[in-house]
């Protein structure tokens, strides 16, 4: 391993001999990082932490502090984050709660840029892109593949589906489903993630069959309730399998929805 002389690295962190460790970096006795992961400076990482493979940490972000909780009393919670993510200058990611699970999990190959603060119990999926100073309460959950906008602020709680998207400076009080494009403070939905649908490799048919979902949950008049009855008859009806796992992850989203959703 590559450890900068001024690094304090307590003796009881477990390692792995290919991490690099910048300048005046502090790393917690209870600190557990794979093989291939870079830590620039000034970086602090303590807690219950687990990270994975060939993650890079830029400069002062403090990953695996306490909770920002008062429920919280020095309960052995943890932090948990997996292969092949960028963590950005000045990020700050908490460990979780007794109340919310005890952990805060970070997937795989997400994008953190700088000034991000990821809460207690936050559970984040894979492939997501969080931009400059989004900042995430406590319990929000995250899928895959999704963008959110520069200074984004989410509510604790909230759920957001696999490739929905959300402006710069948008506040999200309720559930944004999959596909879906948040915008506004607070948020309204401006359509679907078209443009990101394409560049994952979905088919014409299945983007349209997701913009008809789309109409049933925004543009009939429908409650939540009537446009899951109409969304399950579409998916019914359906005989692509890409068709038909697409409208199955907002299908299933929406039967999770528990603080409402954006409109």
């Amino acid at each position: 391993m590559n450890i900068h002389p001024t690094a304090v690295v307590d003796s009881n962190a477990t390692i792995a001999d290919s991490v690099q460790i910048g300048p005046y970096t502090v790393i917690g006795p209870h600190v557990s990082i794979a093989e291939g992961c870079e830590i620039g400076s000034h970086c602090v990482i303590t807690g219950y932490t687990t990270i994975g493979c060939n993650n890079t940490i830029y400069s002062h972000a403090a990953i695996g502090g306490n909770p920002q909780d008062k429920k919280y009393k020095g309960e052995p919670t943890t932090l948990v984050i997996g292969d092949n993510n960028t963590i950005r200058e000045f990020c700050t990611i908490n460990t979780g709660t007794m109340q919310g699970g005890g952990v805060t999990v970070v997937g795989h190959h997400n994008w953190i840029m700088a000034y991000v603060h990821i809460a207690h119990d936050c559970r984040l999926g894979h492939n997501n892109v969080i931009a400059n100073s989004v900042q995430l309460a406590g319990h929000v959950t995250i899928g895959n593949w999704v963008i959110l906008g520069g200074l984004t602020g989410v509510h604790q709680f909230i759920q957001i589906g696999d490739h929905s998207m959300t402006a710069f400076q948008t506040k999200l009080t309720q559930d944004l489903p999959p596909y879906v494009m948040g915008a506004g403070y607070p948020a309204s939905a401006s359509g679907i993630n078209t443009e990101g649908l394409k560049r994952r490799g979905f088919s014409a048919q299945t983007i349209t069959a997701i913009k008809r979902a789309y109409k049933i949950l925004y543009r009939q008049g429908l409650s939540l309730e009537e446009a899951k009855l109409a969304i399950a008859h579409l998916q019914a009806e359906a005989k692509e399998d890409e068709i038909i796992q697409a409208l199955k992850i907002l299908q299933s989203f929406l039967n999770q929805v528990n603080r409402g959703i954006v409109r």
